[in-house]
């Protein structure tokens, strides 16, 4: 093994040892799901061994990496966006009729949730969590590009490789079945 091999490898050693935690918990945050981001991490220690000729040094390595990683992340959302087809025709609509407007018994209602930091509630958050994994792949990976990410539409319907107005819709049809799996889970106990 030459120097600099020797020295990109032990380099790469070190890295491993100082970021994984800190990528893994970013990844666990941006995918929801600890195995797949385990996984996105080992690929991202993968695809800096390959490129690690063109770290410059101009940043610090974990910045590096984690674009690397948020580059990898992109990439898993749109590879499920292309693989999932999503048809919107359904025998019966559970929201809407069939002109458009909304069914009685699905009409959203105010929630009365008596304290304004649901968020900070751990039982609810786990049902929220609970209640988004139900949704195809597509509407999931729009919502968490949106809501966790603040990534704007333009940019997700890039990333995911689908039009504005489907990108809408989807995010529309994600945000109704979310309501209505809390509204089920946590309101109705």
């Amino acid at each position: 093994m030459d120097s600099l091999h020797k020295d990109a490898s032990l380099t790469i050693k070190q890295w491993v040892e100082l970021h994984t935690e800190k990528l893994l918990s970013w990844a666990i945050y941006k995918v929801s799901d600890r195995e797949l981001a385990e996984d996105l991490v080992q690929d991202t220690f993968l695809a800096a061994v390959q490129s690690y000729h063109k770290f410059k040094g101009d940043s610090e390595p974990r910045t590096w990496l984690l674009s690397i990683l948020n580059n990898k992340i992109i990439d898993h959302y749109r590879k499920q966006a292309r693989n999932v087809t999503i048809s919107f025709k359904q025998d019966k609509d559970p929201f809407f009729d069939e002109h458009g407007e909304w069914r009685e018994e699905a009409e959203p209602q105010p929630w009365d949730v008596g304290s304004p930091h649901l968020l900070d509630d751990n039982e609810f958050i786990k049902i929220l969590r609970k209640c988004m994994n139900k949704l195809p792949m597509p509407w999931l990976s729009a919502m968490q590009l949106k809501y966790l990410q603040q990534k704007d539409g333009k940019e997700i319907c890039q990333d995911l490789g689908i039009t504005q107005s489907n990108f809408w819709q989807i995010l529309c049809r994600a945000k109704l079945q979310v309501r209505a799996c809390v509204e089920k889970n946590w309101f109705i106990k």
